[in-house]
C-alpha cells in the first residue's frame, strides 16, 4: 500500500504525467462507454475516441443514438482539453530546458561534491546552515525552490527517488551522502537506488520510524538515524533529567569542542576501556565495536582491532 501511495504522489509532482495518465483515462473510459452504448467493438470505439481527442475527426465512425452522443460530448469537453495540455507542457519544458542551457543554467555533475543530500524536509532545512559551516561543497538533489536553501548550497532540481535523477547527481564521486524525505517510503526508494549505484558510498538516512532504519540497515545503508525515536527519547530524558538536552547540545553543536570518530591505534589493541580513557589525551566518551557503542559504564570492553573511539577534543588550546 506504501508503494502505490509513494508512486501516486510522484505522478502528482509531474504535471505532464498527471495530466497524461488523466487523459488516458477520459480515453479509455469514453472508448468503453461508447462500445456499450453504440454496440460495436472496444477496437473501433478506442479508434473512435482517438481521432476525436486529437481532433482529427474523420466521420467514419459516429455516435448513432443519444446515449452515443451525450458520451462523444463528455470525451471532447474533457479528453481534448487535456490532451491539449500535456503537448503544451511538453512545449514549454522543452523551451525552458532550450533556454537554460543557452543561458548557462543546465549543469553536468560531473564532479564530486563533500557531501550530497538527497531529499528536503523540514528537518533538512534546519540543519542546512550548520552543514553549510561543516563542509566545503554541498549538493542538494530535491524538488524544492531554489530560494529555500542557502547560497552555498548547490541544488539539482528533481526527484530524489528517481533512479536517472540519482544517477546524474554523480553519487560515485561523492564522499558522504544524506538520504532525507517527507516520508519513510521516499527515503527506502533513495537508499535503494543510491546503494546500486555507489555501494561503496558512506551513507547517513534519516527516517521517521526504527523500523525503516533497521531494515535500510539490512539493506547495506550502515548509518540510520531514526529522528522521531531519537527526539522522544531526548525529550523523554530531559524529563527525568533537566539538563540532558543541555548535555547533548553541548557535545554536539558546541564550537568549543570537537566530537571525532577515529579507528584505534595499533597500541591501543587489548587494553581494556578504563585503562585507555586514563592514557587518552582528550575525553574518550566510548567504543565503537561492530557498529555498536559502548560507553564502558555496565562493563569494561577490550580494545579489538578495527573498532573507533569517540572522544572530545578542544577547538581551541587552553590558556
Amino acid at each position: 500500500m506504501t508503494i502505490f501511495i509513494v508512486l501516486w504522489q510522484k505522478i502528482r509532482r509531474h504535471q505532464i504525467l498527471f495530466l497524461f495518465i488523466l487523459a488516458l483515462l477520459t480515453l479509455f473510459l469514453g472508448a468503453g462507454l461508447f462500445a456499450s452504448a453504440e454496440h460495436t467493438t472496444f477496437f473501433t470505439a478506442l479508434y473512435w475516441a482517438v481521432t476525436t481527442a486529437t481532433t482529427v475527426g474523420y466521420g467514419d465512425v459516429i455516435p448513432h443514438n443519444t446515449a452515443g452522443r451525450l458520451i462523444a460530448m463528455g470525451v471532447m469537453l474533457t479528453t481534448i482539453p487535456l490532451m491539449g495540455a500535456v503537448f503544451a507542457a511538453w512545449a514549454a519544458g522543452l523551451a525552458s530546458l532550450h533556454i537554460r542551457r543557452l543561458l548557462g543554467l543546465e549543469h553536468n555533475w560531473t564532479h564530486g561534491h563533500d557531501l550530497v543530500i538527497y531529499g528536503y524536509s523540514p528537518t533538512v532545512a534546519n540543519l542546512l546552515p550548520d552543514l553549510v559551516q561543516a563542509h566545503r561543497s554541498i549538493l542538494l538533489v530535491a524538488d524544492v525552490d531554489s530560494s529555500l536553501i542557502p547560497q552555498e548550497v548547490q541544488l539539482m532540481a528533481g526527484d530524489a527517488t528517481n533512479t536517472h535523477v540519482v544517477e546524474k547527481s554523480a553519487p560515485h564521486k561523492a564522499k558522504k551522502a544524506l538520504i532525507a524525505g517527507n516520508t519513510d517510503g521516499e527515503v527506502l526508494l533513495t537508499a535503494i537506488a543510491l546503494h546500486h549505484l555507489a555501494p561503496a558510498l558512506p551513507i547517513m538516512a534519516m527516517t521517521q520510524s526504527t523500523k525503516v532504519a533497521q531494515a535500510l540497515k539490512d539493506l547495506g545503508v550502515e548509518y540510520t538515524v531514526a529522528t522521531d525515536n531519537l527526539m522522544g527519547q531526548t525529550i523523554a530524558k530531559s524529563l527525568e533529567t533537566p539538563h540532558a538536552a543541555d548535555l547533548l547540545l553541548s557535545i554536539l553543536g558546541s564550537d568549543r569542542y570537537r566530537l571525532s570518530e577515529d579507528p584505534v591505534a595499533d597500541n591501543w589493541v587489548g587494553l581494556p576501556l578504563s585503562q585507555l580513557r586514563r592514557e587518552f589525551s582528550g575525553i574518550l566518551l566510548g567504543l565503537v565495536h561492530n557498529s555498536e557503542v559502548i560507553l564502558g559504564v555496565e562493563r569494561d570492553p577490550v580494545v579489538a582491532s578495527g573498532d573507533n573511539v569517540l572522544y572530545l577534543t578542544p577547538t581551541t588550546k587552553p590558556s
